[in-house]
């Protein structure tokens, strides 16, 4: 069963704790940089509260995930659920439940991992975009590229995709495969591999917003990145070089750019705001 514990304790647990309480396993902290409060949703969520949690502006959450995990991390927007964790959601809603047991409804931006010996992961927006999302490794080994889309498509999302809400402006922006249903714009049929099916006028508009992100089905030699024992950080609305911190071998490391780490050995006044302000399950 899993329990909160306090940010003090936990980072206690932490500092006394030997170097391999993370091996075999991959740290995920997922973080919340919007505006708005957020629920992310998890599947399979057996080993992140169940598939869905509620994350306030500024709050983040720490996971352990095992290897041979994977799966997808979305968020969802405008959400109200009863003390059951019943209700729904504007945007990326997952069957009216706060614990997802499927995937969110289009348009859901992704994040997607398989936790292998090399893991692989992505940020897709193949089934539409409804948050700005970026993946960031910590502490890898590979290549290890931070990968995303910190650009908010929905202020510039095609008015013929874009998903409006009460107060007519944009909640989400579309994949044309969504609304158009083709077999061209779905790469299915004749267009079903990656030599028939090309970029279109659409997926060219989200590729230049977001150039690590995929953008249509066949869109891999510029979406997908491995790295090898490696922390994740998931963020929602971040900027470019924004700082993000996980917690690996004894040490809270930073990293604000590129794969640079800046780890805050004996600094605990930074490690203390950050783990203040951290939800941590097991």
């Amino acid at each position: 069963m899993n329990h909160l514990l306090s940010p003090i304790l936990f980072l206690l647990l932490m500092l006394s704790s030997g170097p391999n309480m993370y091996e075999c396993a991959r740290v995920f902290t997922i973080v919340n940089y919007c505006k708005e409060t957020i629920w992310p949703g998890i599947t399979p969520g057996d080993n992140f509260n169940g598939g869905g949690l509620e994350l306030k502006p500024g709050q983040s959450i720490v996971f352990q995930a095992p290897v041979g995990w994977s799966g997808r991390i979305w968020g969802r927007t405008g959400c109200k659920f009863d003390k059951n964790g019943s209700g729904s959601c504007q945007t990326a809603d997952c069957g009216n439940t706060l614990k997802c047991k499927a995937s969110g409804k289009t348009p859901a931006s992704l994040a997607e991992f398989t936790l292998s010996t090399v893991d692989y992961y992505d940020v897709s927006l193949v089934d539409g975009f409804n948050l700005p999302i970026s993946i960031k490794p910590i502490n890898g080994q590979g290549n290890c590229s931070t990968c995303g889309c910190d650009s908010d498509l929905r202020e510039s999302c095609p008015n013929e995709l874009a998903v409006k809400g009460g107060n007519g402006k944009a909640v989400g922006c579309r994949s044309a495969c969504d609304v158009f249903n083709t077999d061209q714009y779905c790469c299915r049929g004749t267009y079903g591999n990656p030599v028939t099916c090309q970029p279109t006028f659409y997926s060219k508009k989200f590729k230049e917003a977001c150039p690590t992100a995929y953008s249509y089905a066949y869109d891999d030699p510029t979406s997908i990145f491995t790295c090898s024992g490696t922390d994740y950080v998931v963020s929602f609305c971040s900027a470019r070089n924004q700082t993000v911190c996980s917690y690996h071998d004894r040490k809270l490391i930073c990293s604000n750019k590129g794969n640079g780490l800046n780890p805050f050995m004996g600094s605990w006044w930074p490690a203390l705001l950050f783990i203040a302000n951290l939800w941590i399950f097991f």
